[in-house]
C-alpha cells in the first residue's frame, strides 16, 4: 500500500518505513499527521474519492533535522562592475512514514501483526520437521555441485593434455 501526500508545496510518493525528507516543519511534534491525495492499496486499488480520503490518513515519526546542499548565486553585469554573491542551504526535516490508515483496508503493519500473533500461538513440534527438511535437499544440492566441478576438471585436464599431444 503507498500514499501520495503534499507536503510543504511539494508531493511525495511513500510507503510505511520509508525515510523523506521534507520542507522545514517548526515545532516539537514527535508525530506528523498528513491527509494522502491519493492511495493504492495492496490489490492495485486506487482511491481518490475526497470523502474517503478525508477519512484516511497517513502518520509520521519526526527523525531530525537537515540541511540540503549549498546553493551559491552569483550575480554578474558586464562592464559595470556589479557583482553580487549570495549562498543559500534549505532546511529539511527528516520523517519516517509509519503507518498509512485507510478505513476499510488493511495495513501492512496490521498484517504483519496478525501474522506474528499465529506464529506465537503455533506449536512448536512443527518448526524442528521443516529445519530437518530444509536441510536434506541442500545437502543434495551441494553434494551434486561439487561432483559437477569435479567432471569439470577432468574434462579440462583431458582438453589440456589432447592440447599438448597435437603440439609436438
Amino acid at each position: 500500500m503507498y500514499a501520495i501526500i503534499r507536503a510543504g508545496g511539494k508531493q511525495a510518493k511513500v510507503q510505511s518505513g520509508d525515510v523523506i525528507e521534507i520542507e522545514r516543519v517548526k515545532g516539537d511534534a514527535e508525530e506528523l499527521t498528513f491527509a494522502p491525495l491519493l492511495v493504492v492499496d495492496d490489490k492495485g486499488n486506487a482511491v481518490s474519492d475526497r470523502d474517503q480520503l478525508a477519512k484516511a490518513s497517513v502518520t509520521a515519526k519526526v527523525l531530525g533535522e537537515a540541511q540540503g546542499p549549498k546553493i551559491d548565486i552569483f550575480k554578474y553585469k558586464n562592464k559595470s562592475g556589479n557583482r553580487r554573491h549570495q549562498g543559500h542551504r534549505q532546511k529539511y526535516t527528516r520523517i519516517e512514514i509509519t503507518g498509512i490508515d485507510l478505513p476499510g483496508s488493511k495495513t501492512k503493519a496490521s498484517a504483519a501483526k496478525t501474522t506474528a500473533a499465529k506464529e506465537e500461538s503455533a506449536p512448536a513440534t512443527k518448526a524442528p520437521a521443516k529445519t530437518a527438511a530444509a536441510k536434506t535437499p541442500a545437502a543434495k544440492t551441494a553434494s551434486a555441485k561439487t561432483s559437477a566441478a569435479k567432471t569439470a576438471a577432468a574434462k579440462s585436464a583431458k582438453t589440456a593434455k589432447a592440447d599438448a599431444s597435437e603440439e609436438e
